[in-house]
């Protein structure tokens, strides 16, 4: 069969797609996301609406089988599933997500008849990030990996960050790959576009001096404790002891520290299994060194199936948080009984947890109340505001574990520094393995811990008070733009279409 030029288009949506996957981290290079969409959206261009699902499924395959590659680990290291098994997952999982950059491509090919001319450029990125909202919070409980957001960090579009959060920042950031690609495609406007494209980006190199929040009081003193505990050996009742015995000796070595914080779950024990003799004491001794404990533990309700993955405060300040934004396949099993069935004849057991429910108290350490994050909880934006106005800083404490020397770490630490950016606020990130990590409010990395090494990290955060616009206003303002740019845009054009219509017939 003859290698047509319509072949050559499917090859680069799928090149376009790993190219994408290039500009996170822990590669960086962030000026290869808008380069992969301004290839994407050409590839878009005069296809048929089945060419353009096709090329978007393609680019989905490149983006997440590279990008969520550590899945398999996950599946086969750690949940001891077989190779072909492991594959055969991976691969659904990277399958069905490549769906999404697909249902954009058919949405771009269907609504072209009725949005042409310079209002046409806001189309394709308004889809684009339509659909990444749709599956970053409305499909199986939200993915938001990959976001296009997530790449800018360390460019001039992350002064919006604070204003537009990171839907409003993706889109502007995919409509800068719709511009220059309009801008190399035709001759009309460019000079006006490429002024548009100037004020975009100069402006958000602007915003990146405004300071949105303000400190509130003296710097704390903080430590921050990566156990490094093997994930296959972490609940294995035998080491339950050396893991507990680890964290409490490496805790009274920094009772110089304000506030400690230990990672996800770092006591592998029910709250009920070691509260009298092993946390009851451990608080104790902290309120008398004047320090506030951060630790994480599952903790069960009022029934054995009851579960709960908690994040509790010793010392000064006591309090217990439950997670509130489970992990699909990982806490709980959506899609019952198929799901279940399948997992469970492959032999993989994973948790049964509950939702610990949005209306819970802020937990309060270093004399201040903070905002807590469990793990996968840090990827979501909208929620991580919710009481912003009473907290100072953030906590996320996670556990990459589950992932090995893979990729996701840096992934999972990018999308954390966003919520931070998002804030105005600083962040302690405590992790089992790693990336382990104190968080500027403007994102910038103060101070990182060596991965898969038993250290701890210590530093200095100040509190902050304030709110940042997209504190005030979360994604509902972004979204309902954007929705609304793509209305005018179609009424604009379709004006247009009929005028040029009445000429002809004139």
């Amino acid at each position: 069969m003859r290698f047509s030029s319509k072949h050559c288009w499917d090859l680069l949506a799928a090149i376009a797609g790993i190219v994408f996957t290039l500009a996170f981290a822990p590669f960086d290079y962030a000026c290869l996301s808008p380069l992969a969409l301004i290839i994407l959206f050409a590839s878009w261009q005069n296809s048929t609406s089945g060419r353009a699902i096709l090329r978007g499924y393609l680019f989905g395959l490149g983006s997440f089988g590279l990008g969520v590659s550590w899945v398999y680990i996950s599946i086969h290291d750690f949940g001891k599933a077989d190779m072909l098994s492991s594959s055969l997952l991976t691969g659904l999982f990277v399958g069905f997500w490549a769906l999404f950059p697909a249902f954009a491509g058919y949405l771009s090919v269907k609504t072209r008849p009725v949005c042409k001319g310079l209002m046409s450029i806001a189309a394709m990125p308004a889809i684009w990030l339509l659909v990444e909202y749709f599956r970053g919070y409305l499909v199986l409980n939200g993915f938001p990996w990959l976001q296009i957001a997530y790449s800018q960090l360390e460019t001039p579009l992350t002064g919006f960050i604070p204003v537009v959060g990171v839907y409003g920042t993706g889109f502007l950031a995919a409509l800068t790959a719709s511009i220059v690609l309009f801008i190399f495609q035709t001759r009309k406007h460019r000079l006006l576009l490429t002024i548009f494209l100037v004020v975009i980006w100069t402006t958000g190199s602007v915003l990146q001096t405004v300071k949105w929040t303000r400190t509130i009081g003296d710097p704390i003193r903080v430590s921050l404790i990566q156990g490094n505990i093997i994930q296959d050996q972490k609940w294995l009742p035998e080491n339950r002891l050396n893991t507990l015995l680890l964290y409490k000796k490496m805790t009274e070595q920094h009772w110089d520290s304000a506030v400690i914080v230990w990672p996800e779950t770092s006591i592998p024990a029910y709250l009920s299994e070691v509260n009298e003799w092993f946390l009851l004491p451990l608080s104790q001794a902290a309120q008398q060194h004047n320090t506030d404990l951060i630790v994480s533990l599952p903790t069960r309700g009022n029934s054995e199936n009851e579960k709960y993955n908690a994040v509790m405060t010793l010392g000064k300040e006591t309090g217990l948080y439950r997670k509130k934004h489970l992990l699909p396949f990982g806490e709980y099993l959506p899609w019952q009984p198929v799901s279940g069935f399948i997992l469970n004849s492959l032999s993989i057991k994973l948790g049964n947890f509950k939702s610990g429910g949005m209306d819970q108290p802020l937990l309060k350490a270093g004399g201040y109340p903070f905002i807590t994050s469990i793990c996968y909880e840090d990827a979501f934006g909208n929620e991580g505001i919710r009481n912003l106005a009473d907290a100072a800083y953030l906590v996320n404490v996670t556990n990459d574990g589950w992932f090995g020397n893979s990729i996701e770490p840096y992934q999972h630490l990018q999308i954390a520094r966003m919520r931070a950016m998002e804030t105005g606020r600083f962040l302690l990130r405590s992790t089992n393995t790693g990336v382990t990590a104190i968080v500027a409010p403007d994102g910038r990395i103060i101070s990182r811990a060596p991965s898969f090494t038993i250290t701890t990290l210590n530093g200095t955060i100040t509190p902050m008070s304030g709110m940042t616009p997209y504190a005030r206003f979360g994604d509902a303002p972004v979204i309902g733009l954007i929705v609304l740019l793509l209305f005018v845009s179609f009424i604009y054009d379709r004006g247009i279409l009929k005028n040029d219509v009445l000429q002809e017939q004139i």
